[in-house]
């Protein structure tokens, strides 16, 4: 059973009777006396893709989806998919952006460390890794002489994400970036 105040980004659970994966949350405490916590959860039914914004007071409990998982690589995209190969089989899938969701400008081809999640041995959706390797493609010159304190300026990736880099970074270069939240997490080590 999990408990309410175990909810995080990425949890599968059973709710109103449907495998729903949390995509966000966020904890509230009310003001009045002897309130329970309350968790404002944004949950992505994993059948039909439906977003549902609901508020759930601490103290339910929920059963875990029943979800399996298994390694994938993702390979290319076309006009309407993105196609991903389980590392095991070799069998090909592809899923749409509205599955994906915000995902999407993570993906680089032959990115691997992926989990894709199955139900019933239908796929639903993918896990990312917890970090990629992408290039800077736009950036603003470098800023001689900031190193006083942290400057940080705009940058956009290959895939058209948009970062906030520190301002000694230049175009070419590899950054790692957290696929959690979308900052920036390091240079990436050749």
């Amino acid at each position: 059973m999990i408990e309410v105040s175990d909810f995080k980004k990425g949890l599968c659970i059973v709710y109103k009777d449907a495998p729903m994966m949390i995509v966000n949350v966020t904890f509230s405490t009310p003001t009045a006396r002897g309130g329970n916590t309350i968790a404002k959860t944004k949950l992505r039914n994993l059948l039909t893709g439906q977003l549902i914004s609901d508020s759930i007071r601490s103290g339910t409990k929920f059963d875990e989806a029943d979800v399996e998982q298994r390694p994938v690589s993702y390979l290319y995209a076309d006009e309407t998919h993105y196609h991903f190969m389980d590392s095991a089989s070799y069998e090909q899938f592809p899923l749409t952006a509205e599955e994906l969701g915000d995902q999407v400008p993570y993906l680089i081809d032959g990115l691997e460390g992926i989990r894709a999640r199955l139900i019933d041995g239908r796929v639903v959706g993918v896990e990312l890794p917890l970090s990629v390797v992408l290039t800077v493609t736009e950036t603003d010159p470098s800023i001689k002489g900031a190193t006083a304190q942290a400057q940080l300026k705009r940058a956009l990736t290959e895939t058209g994400l948009e970062v906030q880099v520190p301002s000694y970074l230049e175009i070419g270069e590899r950054i790692k970036v957290d696929t959690r939240d979308g900052h920036f997490l390091e240079r990436a080590k050749e």
